[in-house]
């Protein structure tokens, strides 16, 4: 993530009004607009792989799971992030015509050098504001693990590791699959 070259206050409104014309992706932090940048083939395939699972999983349960163009608007924090996956049962978020969701009940970022310790640690944490999260997915892109982080209370997060030939779950929404489905065509990963 790099910030803009101008280091001026927006407001939310101007931020989403800018983000709907910009032909690059950019996240909000508290007035500012922060450029993302691109992903790796690694990270396409793994977004792709879940993602397709997930909208399989999902249809007619009501739930609606977006890939990577969907922003996470946190208005007490003043933020929009850009999750890789997420995943909404909230009516207010289905009726609503914005173009961010509120109320999130599963996140997943697929790490990479460069976010790897953001999504661990800021984004993690101002995550963890969202009253509706359940979860918490980081999916790494280098090797076949998983860590999930599940809330139990307000602050206590349960973490779980999943490596080669596992299940994964995703509790929030009860789903397992396979964690191969997650790394399918990564060869270079499966051995």
């Amino acid at each position: 993530m790099t910030l803009t070259k101008s280091h001026a206050y927006f407001t939310p409104e101007e931020y989403l009004e800018i983000e709907r014309v910009s032909p690059i992706k950019h996240e909000y932090v508290q007035g500012q607009i922060v450029a993302m940048a691109g992903a790796s083939k690694a990270h396409v395939i793994i977004t792709g792989n879940l993602s397709a699972l997930l909208v399989n999983h999902l249809r007619g349960t009501g739930c609606i799971a977006y890939a990577t163009d969907m922003k996470v608007r946190l208005p007490a924090l003043s933020l929009f992030y850009y999750a890789d996956l997420s995943v909404t049962c909230d009516e207010r978020d289905r009726i609503s015509t914005e173009d961010f969701i509120l109320h999130p009940k599963l996140i997943v970022e697929v790490l990479s050098d460069s976010t790897e310790a953001f999504d661990r640690g800021d984004k993690f944490s101002d995550y963890k504001s969202i009253a509706e999260l359940e979860e918490y997915v980081l999916i790494h892109q280098q090797q076949v693990l998983v860590e999930r982080f599940q809330r139990k209370s307000d602050n206590l997060w349960v973490p779980q590791i999943y490596r080669v030939d596992e299940q994964v779950e995703f509790d929030s929404i009860e789903l397992t699959c396979a964690i191969a489905d997650l790394y399918e065509n990564l060869e270079q990963l499966s051995q």
